[in-house]
């Protein structure tokens, strides 16, 4: 059962998003700072459409702190959005012709509109400044522990970033020397110049992000049941961002490619410390964290608005016609960056207090300290038989 959860409210241009956060403890110290920096780095990254520079997203604090800190209730903020006021009033025109790869048909099959502007709204990827927003406080929690959320773009269509010379730990600082987020210098500028082709042909690219955790304790998740396993509740939480279609951990598709033998990460004692050479699994074993740096990469596909006209059908006229654009941005990849790390840090935020328990940061903090650690004076063998069933 999970700890922490979230709930989101708010359509694309309507008066604002909203977003309940319920499950924090007492105690914890929240920074609008912290969270306002989040939310323009969701607005940043070259390829975002117009709307970013209509929307300035400011972070409103409506219940759940007092003095400054949590008081073990739900947390309530609002981002407003500073685009209603071109729609608020206005007639809208119908919108009878859906995008392929978007939610507009299904939106409509499911729950019988006679408009698609009621599942466009909603499955906006404006949804995700609310996401933005709880990650940003589920990040402030970590940080309590030492556990830190960074991200990078490692790929843009068909670049690839060059990462082999960069430690894994340091790839999200380097990426925030440029407009791309990515840690290669040369591929940044590569993968710049193939978006100013996007834009120019009218078109959208996606690309692959990575998100490198540290500072983890072992033993957060469980192989116990398949819902519990921390890869899963990963990959299901990446996988609800909009336009992300994959999630790999470590090295999994290349370890699909491997034998046995050479497919995973060996186990070493160095001064009584239980240490792993490699990162192949990254991070996870059996749906728990072994103590490494979590490493997970995600696949964006490029969003389905663009300019150029997609093939559809006119819903109304019943005909084959051409998509219709409605204003989106062309390669959503570099800003999406910070929606993963926050997805990210609110599943470990939760796996945390789930292995921690307690109501307090007060109570929460020397429970961390007292973790069992992947060292063998922590893991005592009695190395006697036993009878472990009977009967």
């Amino acid at each position: 059962m999970t700890v922490l959860r979230y709930l989101t409210a708010g359509e694309s241009h309507g008066k604002a998003m909203l977003v309940i956060l319920e499950g924090l403890p007492a105690g914890l110290a929240v920074s609008l700072d912290a969270i306002q920096n989040d939310l323009q780095r969701r607005q940043r990254g070259y390829g975002a459409g117009p709307r970013m520079k209509l929307e300035q997203d400011t972070v409103l604090l409506l219940a759940g702190v007092m003095a400054g800190k949590t008081i073990g209730a739900p947390l309530a903020l609002e981002i407003v959005n500073q685009d209603h006021s071109r729609w608020q009033g206005k007639d809208i025109a119908p919108f009878t012709t859906p995008r392929p790869g978007h939610a507009d048909l299904a939106g409509a099959i499911k729950y019988g509109y006679r408009d698609l502007r009621p599942a466009l709204e909603r499955a906006s990827a404006r949804e995700t400044v609310c996401r933005v927003a709880a990650g940003a406080v589920c990040r402030q929690l970590l940080a309590q522990f030492g556990i830190q959320v960074g991200g990078y773009v490692s790929a843009i269509a068909e670049i690839q970033a060059d990462l082999h010379a960069i430690p894994p730990e340091e790839r999200p600082l380097r990426a925030t020397e440029n407009e791309i987020n990515c840690p290669d210098p040369l591929a940044a500028e590569a993968m710049l110049r193939r978006i100013r082709q996007a834009i120019e042909q009218r078109d959208t690219l996606g690309g692959v992000i990575e998100v490198v955790v540290k500072g983890l304790p072992p033993g957060l998740g469980s192989y116990v049941h398949w819902d519990r396993r921390l890869d899963a509740r990963l990959g299901a939480a990446v996988l609800s961002i909009p336009a992300i279609k994959g999630v790999e951990f470590g090295e999994a598709f290349h370890q699909a490619r491997l034998p046995g033998t050479q497919a995973h990460d060996p186990i070493r004692l160095k001064d009584g410390q239980i240490v792993r050479p490699t990162a192949l699994n990254g991070g996870l074993e059996g749906g728990v964290t072994t103590g490494q740096p979590l490493w997970l990469r995600a696949a964006m596909k490029p969003i389905a608005t663009t300019l150029q006209p997609q093939p559809t059908v006119d819903l109304h006229r019943g005909v084959e016609t051409e998509t219709v654009y409605e204003r989106s941005d062309f390669c959503p990849v570099p800003r999406a960056v910070v929606i993963l790390e926050a997805m990210v840090a609110f599943i470990l935020a939760d796996a945390l207090l789930e292995k921690l328990g307690g109501d307090s940061l007060d109570e929460l903090l020397p429970r961390f300290s007292s973790l069992r650690q992947a060292r063998l004076a922590d893991l005592t063998m009695d190395a006697e038989s036993q009878r472990w069933w009977n009967g």
